[in-house]
C-alpha cells in the first residue's frame, strides 16, 4: 500500500512544481490544509484551505519551481498514513509532514500538510 502513499506525495509534488491545478485536485482531500508556522516571515499560525491553496498555485503565488525530493519517512496505519517530505527549490529548503487519508474511492489523499519553509541565505 506504501506505493500508492509515496505516489500521491509525488503527484502532490509534481503538481506543486507544475502548477498543475488539476493534478493537485485530485490527491487533495475536500477537507485539506496547509498549516504553516511562521508562513513568509509573518508571526505565527497560518492556515490555507484547498480551495485558497489552489488559486494561490493558479496565480502563481505558490509553486512553479521544480524541487528535489526526500521522503525521509512513512508512517502507515490502515486507513491513515503520515509522511515526512524534503524538498529543496533554488529558492527554499521545505520539511512537511503530511497526513493522508485513504478515501472511500480507495484513493489516498493529503488531508494536512504540516511545512516549514526556510529560505535560503
Amino acid at each position: 500500500m506504501s506505493k500508492n502513499i509515496e505516489q500521491a506525495i509525488i503527484n502532490f509534488v509534481k503538481g506543486g512544481d507544475n502548477s498543475d491545478v488539476a493534478l493537485l485536485d485530485k490527491v487533495l482531500h475536500k477537507d485539506f490544509r496547509v498549516t504553516n508556522n511562521g508562513f513568509m516571515g509573518t508571526p505565527g499560525v497560518t492556515i490555507i484551505g484547498k480551495e485558497k491553496y489552489l488559486q494561490n498555485i493558479r496565480d502563481g503565488i505558490f509553486g512553479g519551481l521544480p524541487r528535489k525530493m526526500v521522503i525521509e519517512s512513512i508512517d502507515e496505519s490502515g486507513t491513515i498514513a503520515m509522511v515526512k517530505l524534503r524538498l529543496e527549490s533554488a529558492e527554499n529548503y521545505f520539511v512537511s509532514y503530511n497526513s493522508l487519508v485513504l478515501d472511500t474511492d480507495n484513493e489516498w489523499r493529503l488531508v494536512n500538510n504540516l511545512a516549514v519553509v526556510e529560505g535560503k541565505k
